[in-house]
């Protein structure tokens, strides 16, 4: 039996090659924020070239990251009092 793998937003930061200690998620959404709604998330021009092939390879992807991913792209989009 396979050990069950942990999807969150630290352990996508870090399948992207990112910093995802202390803050460093809030810093990279906040200095990302807003992202258009005419984009879709793996065009943002903030990922490299291996970044968006992962971030649409998990998306295309169902199940494993599709919640984890969706998360990101909202947060990127709006910020929490935009949504109530």
């Amino acid at each position: 039996m396979q050990p069950s793998v942990h999807h969150d937003l630290p352990a996508l930061f870090c399948q992207l090659g990112l910093p995802s200690e202390g803050g460093a998620i809030e810093r990279f959404i906040d200095a990302h924020r807003p992202l258009s709604l005419q984009l879709r998330l793996c065009e943002a021009p903030f990922w490299s070239p291996q970044q968006a092939q992962a971030l649409e390879t998990m998306m295309d992807a169902s199940g494993e990251w599709t919640e984890v991913v969706d998360d990101l792209n909202v947060r990127l989009r709006y910020r929490a009092c935009d949504l109530f």
